[in-house]
């Protein structure tokens, strides 16, 4: 049996630029992931940990980052859990790349032969791993874009100084249309004819699990979501390669390390009785690592006014981030009618008859801007105070 933990796209040191004062905070929580992977790794006693490419956001990263990494890859050594990394896409394996400006082998104080931690590269593209019965194959370039795919010509299946076969690729399994573009990209029917037991991916923020032919391969996502509209990021894989009477098994198992959390939540415009009784109501859901999604839907009342600069600028400093999207409409008039021949008669049926039009016609955007000049008029004829 081999035991692997499987994580990708740390992407620490991210500067974060569109969450201002709260960038520093989510590089720390980026960092705590990548520690609560590690505390995972030793509690659950596993053989690998592997780092499918873009351990780092980009190549510039200061000493006193990568040693901060170094000493999280010491603690794996010490209990004797080796630790196999790729570069990726952003920690791209170049002519200025951290793994050439930083010796991650010396910083974490061990041998330079050692093999309990080896960053993969064009010029070392395996590490056989008698202690685990184990090769990695790690499908480098020195490239952004790859010259062609990682796994062209690649068949591990005649692999036979060990039993258990594993594959690091950082890329995207081809989805046409979709990936065309990508500058990493294999196939599914690569996979399948690549002869791993396991193939761990990187590139994709999210988990996907899955099989092509007898092939197990696998996307981690990101241990902590890059950015917060990454709500299915936030988890690392554990990984249990079995063989029992000539049968090889593979399964995955899901554990989720990241703190940030997501919440999607719509509301009922009717059912809001001012803007810091909205407030109030979503403040009740306070968390600092909370991202908060709210929607406002259906008929709002007339002396409802909502700014939602200002509710969100409210909430701002108890959440991790917020936005609101006000998508109620203005209701229509109710009741009987005025005159048609005095003012506030002929206004009201004049743009409820626009109103009406406009939405056979499907033109909503225009129609509920047509609801929101109503529902002011309404206020202003009826003696009502309106901001604009």
């Amino acid at each position: 049996m081999l035991r692997l933990l499987h994580t990708a796209d740390v992407h620490l040191g991210a500067r974060h630029a569109d969450l201002g004062e709260q960038a520093a905070a989510q590089r720390e929580r980026q960092f705590a992931a990548f520690r609560a992977a590690i505390d995972l790794a030793l509690e659950e006693r596993v053989d690998l940990f592997l780092i499918a490419g873009d351990l780092f956001d980009s190549n510039t990263q200061p000493c006193r980052s990568v040693e901060r990494v170094a000493s999280e890859l010491r603690r794996l050594a010490a209990a004797k859990v080796r630790a196999i990394l790729i570069p990726g896409t952003h920690d791209v394996f170049d002519r200025s790349s951290v793994y050439r400006a930083y010796d991650l082998v010396a910083l974490a104080g061990l041998p330079a032969d050692a093999d309990l931690l080896v960053v993969l590269t064009p010029e070392r593209p395996e590490v056989v791993l008698p202690a685990v019965d184990a090769v990695v194959f790690g499908r480098v370039f020195e490239t952004k874009r790859a010259p062609h795919s990682p796994l062209a010509g690649f068949d591990a299946s005649k692999e036979d100084r060990v039993t258990w076969r594993i594959g690091m690729i950082h890329g995207s399994v081809a989805i046409p249309g979709r990936t065309d573009s990508d500058e990493v990209v294999v196939t599914k029917e690569e996979i399948a004819a690549s002869g791993l037991d396991y193939l761990a991916l990187g590139h994709w923020h999210s988990t996907l699990v899955a099989k092509s032919g007898g092939v197990r391969y696998a996307y981690s996502g990101a241990p902590e979501p890059v950015a917060l509209d990454q709500d299915e990021a936030g988890r690392v894989l554990l990984v249990t390669l079995d063989q029992r009477a000539g049968k090889r098994t593979v399964a995955v198992e899901e554990r989720q390390v990241g703190r940030t959390q997501f919440e999607k939540v719509d509301l009922d415009a009717a059912a809001i009785a001012s803007q810091p009784a909205l407030i109030a109501e979503l403040l009740t859901r306070a968390d600092p690592d909370l991202v908060l999604d709210v929607r406002l839907t259906g008929v709002r009342h007339d002396e409802l006014d909502l700014e939602v600069d200002e509710v969100e600028a409210a909430l701002a400093p108890s959440f991790l981030k917020v936005r609101v999207r006000d998508q109620s409409t203005p209701a229509l008039s109710e009741g009987p009618l005025p005159p048609p021949d005095t003012i506030v008669g002929a206004f009201v049926r004049d743009l409820e008859g626009q109103i009406a039009e406009l939405e056979a016609a499907d033109r909503i955007a225009e129609a509920a801007e047509q609801r929101d000049a109503l529902r002011l008029g309404r206020l202003l004829l009826a003696g009502h105070e309106v901001s604009l």
